[in-house]
């Protein structure tokens, strides 16, 4: 007796292996999932498309999928901020003065990449500093942090 898919089987089987991803937290069944509609749509177009070919067409595209997606786009989508961690983790994170207000002693701080929530926050210091200086945070005190120069 052999065995005869037809491009609905694939549907249906990509459907099933979307909805059991619901169950796995690592985002891996959607991508043969994904084979296996790829799979459908090609044994659409070519019914006459062989049971072993199909197969590996499927196990080929699911894989690479899967390898696609854990070594190139989820390490894109990698959470650069520091949102959620206590303000001890502020500490030594280094910025650049865009505004100065007081003789250069408060103004506005930018890092690279979101702390706590947001790119920019009020300063003060002890020494004068310019716009365009690169600066180090010391302390925190209430919403606003204590800088000094990073000598950069």
């Amino acid at each position: 007796m052999d065995i005869v898919f037809q491009f609905w089987h694939w549907i249906v089987f990509c459907v099933l292996l979307i909805c059991m991803e619901i169950l796995l937290p690592s985002f891996t069944l959607f991508w043969f999932g994904c084979g296996a509609l790829i799979v459908g749509a090609l044994l659409w177009v070519f019914p006459e498309l062989a049971l072993e070919w199909q197969l590996v067409i499927w196990g080929l595209l699911s894989v690479s999928f899967a390898g696609l997606w854990f070594k190139v786009i989820k390490p894109l989508s990698i959470d650069k901020t520091k949102a959620g961690l206590g303000l001890e983790s502020m500490i030594g994170e280094v910025g650049l003065v865009v505004h100065v207000t007081s003789h250069g002693l408060k103004g506005k701080v930018r890092f690279p990449a979101p702390i706590l929530g947001s790119d920019e926050w009020m300063f003060f210091a002890e020494k004068a500093v310019s716009v365009g200086d690169s600066v180090k945070v010391v302390n925190i005190s209430g919403n606003r942090v204590a800088i000094e120069s990073s000598g950069r």
